[in-house]
């Protein structure tokens, strides 16, 4: 028996709950530290960190009971993580810590993932409006002109402005309202977006993101506002999720999707 939309919405959004709060989901996340050319340390870890061209060194003792994924021992001296932008990209655990590097716009961090972190602890769902098939809309994409990306300087939720990659804008009609978004167009050809609408900071986070599947040839593919879903940010202060381009906050209220994050 084939599942309906509404159940498939449901498991989607069981399965959205399940990852944010698994032991090194989003809420785990402890702090972002970006780093400098001098080794120093971080509150909380063992050894010296530095970054370099290559990506984060690190300088421990077999002591201090670092190791990196795949080595049977723990760092004893000196070793290089390559960030989450390299195909090979590493990462390292102090005892259930994950510690993962990761570089944006050239700037490289470690990120601490600690399954007792007191959002995991506090997390009681996520709370979304009911699905309603009629925010599940067609939408057609249109690439931009020259058919390479664009890059969009917008806030990021730490404060800093960076570029946001776009590569064209998807138009459809929803609650009788025709509206364009500009979307960006991943590896696997699905589109992604972050949004705004008059339910944003009041009955919702302050901006969501959305998914689109792959277009076909015509540009056509769908927008399902119901899993308009929460940036990471949401979920945790250390993420630097991007705020909506120019033209993604609808003047209408988008009554669909998820909503807020719930503690107990």
């Amino acid at each position: 028996m084939t599942a309906t939309a509404a159940e498939e919405w449901q498991h989607w959004s069981d399965g959205r709950a399940a990852t944010v709060s698994a032991p090194h989901g989003q809420l785990a996340l402890t702090g972002t530290h970006w780093l400098e050319p001098e080794p120093a340390a971080i509150a909380g870890l063992p050894g010296v960190w530095w970054a370099d061209a290559e990506g984060v060194r690190l300088r421990a003792a077999a002591a201090d009971g670092v190791t990196v994924a795949g080595a049977d021992t723990p760092v004893d001296g000196e070793v290089l993580l390559r960030p989450d932008t390299d195909p090979a990209a590493d990462t390292a655990a102090l005892g259930e810590v994950l510690l993962v590097p990761i570089e944006r716009e050239g700037e490289p961090a470690l990120r601490v993932f600690d399954p007792n972190s007191s959002g995991r602890a506090s997390f009681a769902g996520i709370s979304a409006y009911p699905y309603a098939p009629e925010w599940a809309v067609p939408a057609v994409f249109t690439p931009f002109e020259d058919g390479a990306g664009q890059a969009v300087l917008v806030p990021n939720a730490d404060g800093k402005e960076r570029p946001l990659a776009v590569t064209g804008r998807i138009a459809f009609t929803v609650a009788g309202e025709h509206r364009t978004l500009t979307v960006s167009r991943s590896g696997d050809g699905r589109l992604s977006g972050v949004i705004a609408d008059a339910t944003s900071g009041r009955d919702t986070y302050r901006f969501r993101f959305v998914t689109l599947p792959a277009p076909d040839q015509d540009g056509r593919t769908v927008l399902d506002l119901n899993r308009a879903y929460l940036p990471p940010c949401a979920f945790a202060d250390h993420f630097i999720c991007p705020f909506p381009p120019p033209g993604n906050r609808l003047d209408f209220a988008v009554e669909a999707g998820e909503k807020q994050v719930l503690t107990r």
